[in-house]
């Protein structure tokens, strides 16, 4: 009998990564990683698997339920890893907002509930659901799990959650929830894996990517985090503002008389890094880029970034080390070290020979000189969305 399979879907707001793993004494193993891009023609399924890379040419559409696509998906995957051992499908779902504390089992009523939440994440939480809806209609006897961002920052106190706004938004969900939480949550078990004298102290962990945001951990749990109510929160991304001064949308929409559509497509796709750069959303071109727009953006993302950890160590009261992850922090050190020049007054020193690195595996990157040890932690949140997904299936008593 083939060793049980499960795939984890992993949406962003355009592309999907997924993930499969085969159970061994269950626990789940990566065996292949891919990733669709839903804005290239024709369509490609990039994967990578027994250290090979494969651009697999699909010939299928992109339509609104994804059906094509994911069957087309599936129907490959199980030519060449034996689908017919696929035992679940585990979804990364961005906002779980106060329903959820943790992974669940996907039915009726749990994907009613994830549907309302769309609001609260109006470009991450539609994807998820396509995803979830797709592989249902393909497959409708598969056990599902939803993973969510927002779960693991539930530890936060509500001193944290609260907006200075009338205290009845609170009651009715307008809050700060947080997100890349499951990034977090494995930098968290990755910290008590392999640096247990670091891992139940006062961290600041910046998840740096396409999406970008701050979370402070002490003794492995969330205790605040630069996201808030929305992924716009926090510093600047590679197309969303970050923190903004709300009196800017009213004049947007008072002043410039801008529709909600427009402000909301300014905010969320115009902004960040592609918008003061005026360039590209990309920081590996605005580093390549000569002009001092790109120079400026990629500035003022480090600026912001130290001013996060330097707030976050407040929510602490201290800090005992930092750690970079995702693309941006496990891949370009100009950018690490832009953002460590600015806390060098925190007594923390680079060792520039480790931070030139651009290796995947975790590593100090401060001198030891440094009174603050910095890391460069690779992040896997395919690795959660697979734990919890194994850890629903227990709960349902299916066999492996």
């Amino acid at each position: 009998m083939n060793a049980p399979l499960l795939l984890t879907f992993n949406p962003g707001s355009s592309t999907v990564k997924i993930g499969l793993f085969k159970l061994i004494d269950e626990r789940p193993v990566r065996i292949g990683q891919g990733t669709i891009d839903f804005r290239h023609t024709p369509l490609q399924l990039h994967l990578v698997s027994d250290g090979k890379t494969r651009e697999i040419h699909l010939k299928s559409s992109v339509t609104d339920d994804l059906h094509e696509v994911l069957d087309e998906t599936l129907t490959w995957f199980a030519d060449h890893f034996s689908l017919e051992a696929l035992v679940s499908v585990g979804h990364r779902v961005v906002h779980g907002g106060d329903r959820f504390a943790g992974p669940v089992a996907i039915d009726d009523a749990t994907l009613a509930a994830i549907a309302e939440l769309v609001p609260l994440a109006p470009l991450h939480q539609p994807q998820s659901l396509r995803l979830i809806r797709a592989i249902r209609h393909l497959r409708p006897h598969l056990l599902q799990s939803a993973s969510f961002d927002t779960a693991f920052h539930r530890s936060q106190i509500d001193l944290v959650r609260r907006f200075a706004i009338p205290r009845s938004f609170f009651d009715q969900g307008i809050k700060r929830y947080g997100f890349h939480g499951l990034s977090y949550q494995f930098i968290a078990a990755r910290l008590a894996h392999d640096f247990a004298d670091l891992a139940y102290g006062k961290v600041v962990v910046a998840h740096l990517g396409s999406g970008a945001s701050l979370c402070a951990l002490e003794s492995g749990l969330s205790r605040d985090t630069s996201m808030g109510f929305s992924t716009l929160d926090g510093i600047p991304m590679a197309t969303r503002c970050g923190a903004l001064d709300a009196g800017v949308v009213l004049h947007l929409l008072e002043q410039q008389g801008l529709d909600i559509k427009q402000v909301e497509d300014i905010l969320y796709k115009q902004s960040g890094l592609l918008g003061l750069s005026g360039i590209s959303a990309d920081s590996r071109e605005l580093l390549a880029s000569p002009l001092p727009e790109a120079r400026e953006a990629l500035d003022v993302f480090a600026f912001r970034i130290a001013g996060e950890v330097a707030r976050l160590a407040t929510t602490l009261g201290g800090l005992d080390s930092i750690v970079l992850t995702a693309g941006i922090g496990e891949h370009q050190a100009q950018v690490r070290s832009a953002i460590c020049s600015h806390l060098a007054w925190l007594g923390i020193e680079l060792d520039a020979a480790a931070n030139a690195l651009d290796q995947h595996q975790a590593r100090v990157i401060s001198s030891t000189a440094s009174r603050i040890k910095v890391l460069v932690i690779p992040t896997d949140e395919e690795q959660i969305i697979a734990n919890e997904a194994v850890a629903v299936l227990h709960r349902k008593d299916i066999p492996l």
